[in-house]
């Protein structure tokens, strides 16, 4: 095995990434990966144009390497699962995507975003108020996790009694999502979990179209673009998408966002000092750099082309290390450095170009809810234990299982 092979393939790649990003981006910035069967991109330009570039780099059609690889005797087992992944916005190119983003965006106005800010601050207060009777609590189990999904539940409409299921089904897709890899097992778990996320939605659509509500599902059942409308699968493999990233990627900001403060007191000092929205929300857009949520993504190069002197070819697939090109150095002086004061910082963490995360708005409202009000609540928590446990399941996120902190008293 090549020794970059060896360092990708090495479980201790999930607890600690960027030695390894650096030496990628240092020796092979671009580099054909035995292990994960496709060229794995580093530096930030070459991110960046595999983001920018949808004629060479392609959105549909990025999961076909996965299913392809299993066993033949398999593939009718998979195959409803394989066509859910080639509708909806997550597996679209121009002009499918083009289409669909029209419509998708309908639902996602600035005023129905900013109507959210109240909602949000309602959930966090709640849930902080659970923790203010314990000397220590879990971060990600007691306001990260539960608060995406408690918001993206009430803005599509989901009842919030069904939160922690829906919360498990995005779990177990995810695992497929984020894994890239045809293991069996894991594979049965997200295929069961993904249709029983769907037969809830089919639901829910049924429920919207006979009485329509003030929210996201209902919006996206009634959205027309020039008399078009979204069809079934097409909704059904949005609705997974959004709930799926809706709140995964959310948690992941809001608890790296914390280890990076804690870990980093003068610019937790620094937080305390100013947390004006302008210095927030420069703060956030660090921790979005700094430990990107979504670490890795993929795309299939859609025409021959060349990046740095490698010349890919049509088919072939390309993972973007989104964690590697936030740490170029080339592009953000000390990247190694927690500066919640950076700017410029035109970091990649939400993606760019045409396929940029249709959630960020929200992500952006959410995590500054959480961070403050825990701050402001607890002003002297500090971690619990210096080690964390990174989830080796979730593949391409950066994802830890808890975060416990220890809120110290005052005399």
């Amino acid at each position: 095995m090549h020794p970059l092979d060896a360092l990708l393939a090495d479980p201790a790649l999930i607890d600690d990434p960027y030695p390894t990003y650096r030496r990628l981006r240092e020796e092979a910035p671009v580099f054909w990966s035995e292990h994960m069967n496709g060229w794995v991109v580093t530096s930030y330009d070459g991110v960046l144009r595999t983001f920018s570039d949808p004629q060479h780099f392609r959105n549909g059609g990025r999961f076909e390497p996965v299913f392809d690889a299993l066993p033949a005797e398999v593939h009718a087992e998979f195959a409803p699962m394989r066509r859910h992944f080639m509708h909806g916005i997550i597996g679209a190119d121009p002009p499918d995507h083009t289409r669909m983003r029209a419509l998708i965006q309908k639902a996602f106005t600035p005023r129905a975003l900013d109507a959210m800010r109240a909602p949000v601050q309602v959930i966090v207060d709640q849930l902080l108020d659970d923790c203010a009777g314990r000397d220590e609590f879990d971060v990600v189990r007691d306001l990260a996790n539960p608060l995406p999904v408690l918001v993206i539940a009430q803005m599509m409409g989901v009842p919030l009694e069904m939160g922690p299921q829906f919360k498990r089904w995005s779990d177990e897709v995810m695992r497929f999502q984020s894994s890239g890899r045809a293991a069996l097992d894991e594979m049965r778990i997200s295929h069961r979990a993904l249709f029983e996320f769907r037969a809830a939605l089919e639901d829910l659509f049924a429920q919207r179209r006979a009485e329509p509500r003030d929210d996201l599902i209902t919006a996206l059942v009634q959205a027309e673009e020039q008399g078009d409308r979204l069809s079934q699968e097409e909704m059904l493999a949005t609705c997974v998408t959004l709930l799926v990233a809706g709140h995964e990627t959310t948690t992941n900001l809001i608890a790296n966002g914390l280890l990076a403060l804690l870990r980093n007191p003068e610019q937790l000092a620094a937080l305390r000092a100013n947390p004006s929205l302008t210095a927030t929300a420069t703060a956030i857009e660090e921790m979005l750099r700094y430990d990107t949520s979504l670490q890795r993504n993929r795309r299939i190069v859609g025409e021959d082309v060349e990046i740095h002197g490698q010349h890919l070819r049509k088919g072939q697939f390309v993972m973007q290390v989104i964690g590697a090109a936030n740490h170029d150095p080339a592009v953000f002086r000390e990247p190694e450095t927690f500066d919640i004061a950076r700017n410029p910082n035109p970091h990649l963490g939400f993606g760019r170009g045409i396929h940029f995360c249709l959630g960020a708005p929200l992500a952006r409202i959410e995590a500054p809810a959480a961070l403050l009000s825990l701050l402001e609540r607890f002003p002297h928590v500090q971690l619990a234990r210096e080690q964390q446990d990174w989830r080796r399941e979730m593949g391409a996120l950066r994802s830890m299982r808890t975060l416990y902190v220890t809120k110290i008293p005052v005399f």
